[in-house]
């Protein structure tokens, strides 16, 4: 039996709340692999149930309204910035523009990246995140199960696995014993060769049964699903008709009862289709898809340009009422 998937449809003054946030909806697409798209009024009990429910606080963070998540990269080769701030220094810089939470790595998942070993990134993430858990919410991004339990001791609420458990056989104990949070993230393949040649048959129905297995594999390990965060990984493993199929469609994911990060910031499709060579001239670029995932309800935007994505919320907010 053909499985069938539900989106809900953003629209003004809709009927019910996706995740009982901002955004609303009065109808679902109705998704079918190797079918056209449907329009139906609603969807079954237990989907609305998922599409609706608001969602577990993220890092002490409600998730009735949008959320900036900074990033710190204290690596000497991330893509966009490695090296060119310290750590401690960026976070604060970073707090000071409006991150309401910080996502601090210490090892570079750049298409081509090479693994760092942990005691490295240990030694990298763990001051940063002692240095900056007194005054925000703190997320480490790390696939490795050693490491999460340095940051999670050292501050670390939410752990940020941009393998979704594929990494580390040992990470989902490691989180489940911790009492952290956990963001699944979806990726095809590892840094090295994830870009080399993605495939997929239908990618956004495929990256959300990936994520499905991922939540229910961390459910099995002890993590709650109140404790799950997703993330569909744009530019993981994925070209550029990959991430725009996935972001044009992107509310198909609340229907998997988690909060929603997006991480889009400065990446190389917003350089290819916005005519900015340098990560660094992506901001604006960043800014329209990061508000084009807001209007579709999703809760965190993990960015580097924090004063510019701030700005453009609180004008969003201003202008349409929204997460208000």
């Amino acid at each position: 039996m053909t499985k069938t998937y539900y989106r809900p449809i953003p629209v003004e003054h809709g009927r019910w709340r996706i995740a009982g946030g901002w955004t609303r909806f009065s109808q679902v697409e109705i998704l079918r692999r190797g079918a056209a798209p449907q329009i139906g009024e609603a969807a079954p009990d237990e989907v609305m149930q998922a599409l609706t429910a608001p969602r577990p606080d993220v890092l002490d963070l409600a998730m009735d309204r949008p959320r900036i998540m900074g990033i710190v990269n204290a690596t000497p080769d991330s893509f966009s910035d490695g090296g060119t701030y310290d750590g401690p220094a960026q976070a604060r810089l970073l707090r000071g523009q409006g991150a309401e939470m910080l996502d601090i790595g210490g090892e570079s998942t750049r298409p081509g990246a090479q693994e760092v070993p942990e005691a490295e990134e240990i030694a990298r993430v763990v001051p940063v995140i002692a240095s900056a858990r007194e005054f925000v919410a703190i997320s480490v991004d790390t696939r490795k199960a050693g490491v999460a339990r340095a940051a999670v001791a050292a501050g670390a609420g939410l752990v940020n696995d941009v393998s979704g458990l594929d990494f580390d056989p040992g990470m989902a104990e490691a989180v489940a014993s911790s009492g952290a949070q956990l963001c699944l993230m979806h990726a095809q393949g590892i840094p090295e060769t994830m870009q080399d040649n993605p495939i997929y048959g239908d990618v956004l129905l495929d990256v959300y049964d990936a994520l499905d297995i991922r939540i229910a594999r961390a459910e099995a390990a002890g993590i709650p699903r109140a404790r799950i965060v997703i993330d569909p990984g744009i530019g993981f493993g994925k070209t550029q008709a990959h991430n725009l199929a996935i972001l044009r469609r992107i509310s198909l994911f609340h229907g998997l009862g988690c909060a929603v990060l997006l991480g889009v910031s400065r990446k190389r499709f917003i350089g290819a289709i916005g005519g900015a060579e340098r990560p660094a001239d992506r901001a604006s670029g960043t800014l329209a898809v990061t508000l084009a995932g807001v209007a579709q309800g999703i809760q965190i935007h993990r960015v580097h340009d924090v004063e510019e994505t701030r700005q453009g919320l609180a004008l969003w907010q201003a202008v349409t009422g929204g997460g208000e």
